[in-house]
This record gives C-alpha cells, structure tokens and sequence, in this order.
C-alpha cells in the first residue's frame, strides 16, 4: 500500500504548499470554514499548512506511516466537518488551485471525508510493498492526476448530471 502511503502525501504536500503560495486567499478561507478572522486565521492556515507537510513526511518515512495516516486522517476529518458545517453556503473553501467560490454541498464535503477514510485504511494495513518503489510512484502520481482531475469536473458550476 505504499502507492496510496505516497499518493495521500502528495495530496497532503501540495496542500501545503498551496497555503504556502496563495497564503491570503487561504487565510480567509481558512478563517472563514473556522469562524475567526485577521491574524488568527491566518495563524490558523500556518498550523494547517505545517500539520500537512508533518504528515505527508511522516507518510513517506520509514516508521512514520501509521502517525502519519492518523495526522492525515485527523486534518481531513476536520476539514470535512468544517464543510458540512457550511453546506449550501457559496464561498471559496479553498479546496481548488484558483478561486472558485461555490456551494457547498455533497461532493465538495465528501472529498476529505473519503480521504480520511483512505488514510485510516492505510493505517490499518500492513506497511510492507510488493510491488518495486518506481511502480508504487507511478501509481501515487496516477491517483494525484485523477484526483486533480475529478476537482476540475467537481468545480463545473451546473452539470446536467450534478444533483447537489
């Protein structure tokens, strides 16, 4: 399961330096899925960007998977309750590569609950790989790139085939 150990750090990885680059954007998402404002959200947004980068590290070093998935699993969880909290509401969650504000509802709440779902699943499975680390890797950057991709089809304002 080391293909899914990599692809949940890469997710978690590019999160963080998401915060990172679009720092001011993020704060307010941030403050605003929190309910603060000013420096504490932007505080906030830090300590989220730090846990991130923590966990994606810790996912990828040997020994550390198991803290890893849980940290991933806990900042995912989080988020995801952040979001039902604000279901039906149209903000900018900052879950995207660009400023999208939408409504929030059952697809934009469901991603970080699957993936704390698959990162409480990687904690639970045996930490030993089969399969040589280039396949592994490949199959990590796979997962990121349809996950990029499913964003990009979630973020698709009135789909015909959207119900929420």
């Amino acid at each position: 399961m080391r293909a899914l150990a990599l692809f949940l750090a890469l997710v978690l990885a590019l999160s963080a330096a998401h915060k990172a680059h679009s720092s001011d954007r993020l704060s307010t998402a941030t403050g605003r899925l929190a309910g603060v404002s000013g420096p504490l959200a932007t505080v906030l947004m830090v300590m989220i960007g730090a846990i991130e980068a923590v966990a994606a590290l810790c996912l990828v070093l040997p020994g550390g998977l198991f803290a890893g998935a849980l940290i991933a699993a806990l900042v995912w969880s989080a988020y995801g309750l952040a979001l039902w909290r604000h279901r039906g509401a149209t903000l900018d969650c900052g879950c995207d590569l660009v400023a999208r504000p939408h409504r929030i509802g059952r697809p934009q709440i469901l991603r970080p609950v699957v993936l704390a779902l698959l990162a409480l699943v990687l904690a639970m499975l045996p930490q030993q790989s089969p399969d040589p680390l280039a396949v592994d890797v490949m199959a990590a950057f796979g997962a990121l790139a349809l996950y990029l991709a499913a964003l990009e089809i979630m973020a698709i304002p009135r789909p015909r085939w959207r119900t929420s």
